[in-house]
């Protein structure tokens, strides 16, 4: 018998893999997430020094972000649905970098001329500075959004083909990605603004978005020769046919003896179909004007029709929580004693804790199914955050009921309280001195014991081995069941839930900002995760029933999955 094909070495293999459209993805997510991680990071730092260590800017581009995302994410994700595939993925890219070199180059001169800027018309030069950046800043982070869509949600699908293990490894590869570049992008641009200083951390960033906006846009182009499938989509695909039917249908009713004009001409009972969408009321000004407020209301309305209504919701509740590694559970940690050294070690721990929840979900979705491992993850994390409820209740605690929760509310909002342990602990992170006066870590007061913080950061740091395959979890039932056609609007209104409950909870934090009352934020963000896996296990029960408790072999677990996932890949 002869061979087919000759076994390939692995020197061949390994050369094939480097060369491939899922190692350029690969490659090409990781410049612009570290790209995403160091602007994010610098921009709050930047708006925090200017506006003379105060967290009011900061606090307003954060509102802005949210709010825009939250308002513009399903029109985003209709953009991306109606245009091709390349040209959104180039579009975006190019939008998102140059606005991030843009807003460099801004922050560049402020940082040069900011005292001259303050004399020039009582200073509203300066004041239209800051709005400018926060607002380009604002387009960065939208462009930024339909990125993710199309790239981590759309074209790793069509990359992954119809292999559902394939589209797993893709999607926790990327999340790991996501999770090296959260701890190592920020440590490079802190020690660079640290040792430098932030005119120079300025003009890093915004050298970093111009090359790796022309390598990400070869990368692209690569992967879209690689993968034929991208060139057609679903929505396209239905177009062209009807074009190719209207192109045909002349020489056919030529055949039949009618001429274009005579065929062309509407039947008395047609009239109205065909008049219909001529009318000049939807020619006129305001039907325009309307178009992007239907298309939200389109998009929220087929996202509540989705069979994974309910699994999108679990995944939005879950950022309803202060238990994370925010600048909110790192200037609480400071109060308790934790200096910045410390905290880094747990900030790498928990990204270590994500990356092995990325790998466990690969491994528990090939024994138990997709549908069952959310729902394992889902009770994993939650018996995690029973140590930061126990941590509420534990000796060390600040938690005082007879404290209004009000008391501080002004001083937190204009930053006269956080923004010394803020700073404090970002000189301990990253090195280099206070910009403030604020009182070094060892004069804090002493705490008679740390059971209390140490309970409520092993809890974090555990919980995110189920956050993390959890998210993974609920992404790839997005991506399986939604069809080609609403991928990015479904996935914008998801992103707009998010932000929504992300919004809410820092609400929440500006409400009861002291200390005395951070027991009590704690006790309902776990109740935000519990409800939100409480309607993820409405969803498993109602795909699988009571097989959703059975312990199954490979083969009952692939065919439950077939009938749970009704999978629509294209």
């Amino acid at each position: 018998m002869e061979n087919s094909a000759p076994k390939k070495t692995c020197c061949e293999s390994i050369g094939d893999f480097f060369v491939s459209a899922k190692f350029l993805i690969y490659l090409g997510h990781a410049l612009s997430t570290w790209g995403d991680r160091m602007w994010n990071f610098a921009v709050a730092v930047f708006l925090v020094e200017l506006y003379g260590n105060s967290l009011l800017l900061t606090a307003v581009y954060g509102l802005v972000v949210a709010g825009s995302v939250l308002l513009l994410g399903a029109i985003i994700g209709d953009w991306v649905d109606r245009n091709p595939r390349l040209k959104v993925a180039q579009t975006s890219l190019l939008v998102q970098n140059s606005c991030v070199m843009v807003c460099g180059i801004l922050l560049m001169v402020v940082f040069q001329f900011k005292e001259q800027l303050v004399e020039v018309y009582n200073g509203w030069l300066l004041t239209t500075c800051y709005i400018l950046v926060i607002s380009i800043a604002n387009i960065a982070n939208l462009a930024s959004t339909a990125t993710s869509i199309t790239i981590q949600r759309d074209w790793v699908v069509v990359v992954a083909g119809q292999d559902s293990s394939k589209l797993a490894d893709m999607n926790a590869t990327v999340r790991i990605i996501d999770q090296l570049t959260n701890i190592l992008a920020p440590m490079l641009v802190g020690q660079i603004m640290a040792f430098g200083s932030h005119f120079i951390g300025c003009g890093f960033i915004s050298g970093w978005n111009l090359c790796s906006m022309c390598l990400e846009y070869m990368l692209l182009w690569k992967v879209y020769q690689k993968t034929p499938a991208l060139a057609v989509k679903a929505g396209q695909k239905e177009q062209h046919e009807q074009q190719e039917l209207k192109q045909l249908s002349p020489s056919k009713e030529s055949e039949n003896g009618q001429s274009p004009e005579e065929s062309s001409r509407p039947l008395m009972n047609e009239t109205a179909v065909v008049v219909k969408p001529d009318s000049p009321k939807q020619r006129g000004c305001c039907y325009q004007v309307a178009e992007p407020l239907r298309t939200f209301k389109a998009g929220w309305v087929a996202y509540y029709n989705q069979s994974i209504f309910f699994a999108g919701m679990s995944l939005a509740f879950l950022y309803m929580t202060v238990l994370g590694f925010d600048c909110i559970t790192t200037g609480y940690a400071y109060t308790q004693g934790l200096n910045g050294s410390i905290l880094s070690l747990l900030m790498g721990a928990s990204a270590v804790s994500g990356i092995c929840g990325t790998v466990a979900f690969t491994w528990v979705r090939k024994k138990c199914g997709l549908v069952r491992t959310g729902f394992i993850s889902g009770i994993a994390q939650l018996s995690c955050l029973m140590l930061c409820v126990a941590s509420v209740f534990a000796p060390g605690s600040p938690l005082d009921l007879s404290v209004s929760p009000f008391q501080d509310l002004y001083s937190h909002i204009m930053g006269e309280k956080m923004l010394p342990e803020l700073d404090q602990g970002l000189t301990g992170i990253f090195g280099g001195n206070a910009t403030t006066t604020s009182a070094p870590a060892e004069d804090l007061p002493m705490l008679k014991t740390y059971m209390s913080v140490s309970l409520l950061f092993a809890g974090v740091i555990a919980a995110r081995v189920g956050l993390w395959s959890f998210d993974l979890t609920v992404t790839q039932l997005i991506q399986e069941n939604v069809m080609e056609s609403e991928r990015g609007v479904i996935n914008g209104v998801q992103n707009s839930m998010n932000y929504l409950l992300d919004l809410l909870h820092f609400i929440m934090v500006i409400l009861a900002p002291n200390q005395e009352a951070f027991g009590l934020l704690v006790i309902i963000s776990v109740s935000f995760v519990a409800m939100g896996h409480i309607m993820y296990f409405r969803f498993a029960f109602k795909s699988l029933g009571s097989r959703l408790f059975l312990c199954c072999s490979p083969e009952r677990k692939a065919e439950a999955d077939d009938v749970a996932s009704s999978p629509t890949i294209v």
